[in-house]
């Protein structure tokens, strides 16, 4: 936990107007500064943030708060999380009330954990962009499935080099722990020696809602029936696949404006619905739905669109997400598109 001391120092030093200003393009207007609203659309300002009285407040749909409040309203971030971006803004030193030796090592690996995920997504990235086989392989197969290269670096896609450990090789010449790299699923160790283990397939990177990276998802590019379409992030300290949306990082203010959630199945779903214009969308990751996503979803709004592929498996988990979503209280429509399609193939057929 965040000290007290630590909190009050952060507190001392907010500025609202750099705060709201970050996101909100503001103009001084007397003693209080004026802007659009970022919660609803507007065509005339009715946003207001009070530097003396360190509150904003939309006169149009009746947001208001103070700075930790709009970091939590904008960036759906929790209390937690919003005192340390705002640590991180102001130069203050986190310093956290005592923790048990389990508690301390978790946090360890979980920092260790996003810092190789973080070096993976930039190596995978330069790969896919900067390499002739990147370039030949893995940007050839998705500039033919019809993403512009303006979205494959919005969402950070990447290529793991066909080589045995090329990314492993690399890793450890970093000096990253080869047990870590194993936890982060990257790397796996085969005759004592580390391997990668998404060599030859397309990397998406799934993001948290303040863009740090979780985990991948690998998708392989040839037809072979003994290996997986895709292989996913295993269950450690910062993934959990039940508990995550993929592109929520790109799509949190689009849903808020638009208030209502577009859930789709799979990655390159949400990618080419957002390369379209459509960009209120979030992935399940496959057809089971959690409970735990739903309420991610709730989060931003309250009201959900099921978008999955239109064979047999993908409208019996519509259903039964359906199902779910009414559970947890949300508005909930279905939209069916027609057999052996799904998002993405549909939009790039018939257009958005």
């Amino acid at each position: 936990m965040i000290s007290p001391n630590t909190i009050q120092q952060i507190l001392s030093r907010i500025d609202i107007i750099d705060i709201v200003g970050t996101f909100v393009k503001l103009k001084r207007r007397g003693t209080n500064y004026l802007g659009l609203c970022p919660f609803h659309n507007e065509k005339s300002p009715s946003f207001t943030v009070s530097p003396a009285k360190e509150i904003y407040k939309c006169f149009g749909c009746g947001r208001s708060g103070n700075s930790i409040g709009f970091l939590m309203d904008h960036e759906k971030y929790t209390y937690v999380e919003a005192l340390r971006w705002l640590a991180q803004r102001y130069n203050v030193e986190v310093e956290e009330t005592e923790v048990s030796p389990e508690q301390k090592l978790q946090q360890q690996s979980a920092e260790s954990l996003s810092i190789i995920n973080k070096f993976a997504q930039e190596f995978f990235s330069n790969h896919l962009l900067n390499t002739e086989e990147g370039q030949d392989i893995g940007l050839s197969y998705l500039k033919h499935r019809g993403f512009r290269e303006e979205i494959i670096k919005k969402f950070q896609i990447g290529f793991n080099p066909e080589a045995r450990d090329s990314f492993a090789k690399a890793a450890v010449q970093a000096q990253y722990n080869v047990e870590l790299l194993q936890k982060s699923g990257l790397v796996a160790v085969r005759d004592e020696k580390p391997v990668d283990n998404y060599r030859g397939r397309i990397i998406f990177p799934i993001h948290n809602q303040s863009g740090k990276v979780l985990g991948f998802g690998a998708r392989i590019l040839k037809a072979n029936d003994k290996a997986p379409k895709y292989i996913n992030t295993p269950e450690n300290e910062i993934y959990s696949k039940s508990k995550i949306l993929y592109g929520s990082y790109f799509a949190r203010q689009a849903i808020d404006k638009a208030d209502e959630c577009l859930l789709v199945e799979g990655y390159t779903d949400v990618v080419s619905l957002h390369q379209a214009g459509i960009e209120n969308v979030v992935a399940s990751g496959g057809t089971s739905l959690t409970p735990d996503q739903l309420r991610l979803v709730k989060k931003y709004t309250n009201n959900l669109t099921i978008i999955y592929d239109g064979d047999g498996a993908g409208i019996k988990a519509a259903l039964r997400g359906l199902d779910l979503a009414l559970e947890e209280s949300l508005n909930v429509k279905l939209v069916l598109i027609p057999d052996k399609e799904d998002p993405d193939s549909y939009v790039n057929k018939v257009g958005p």
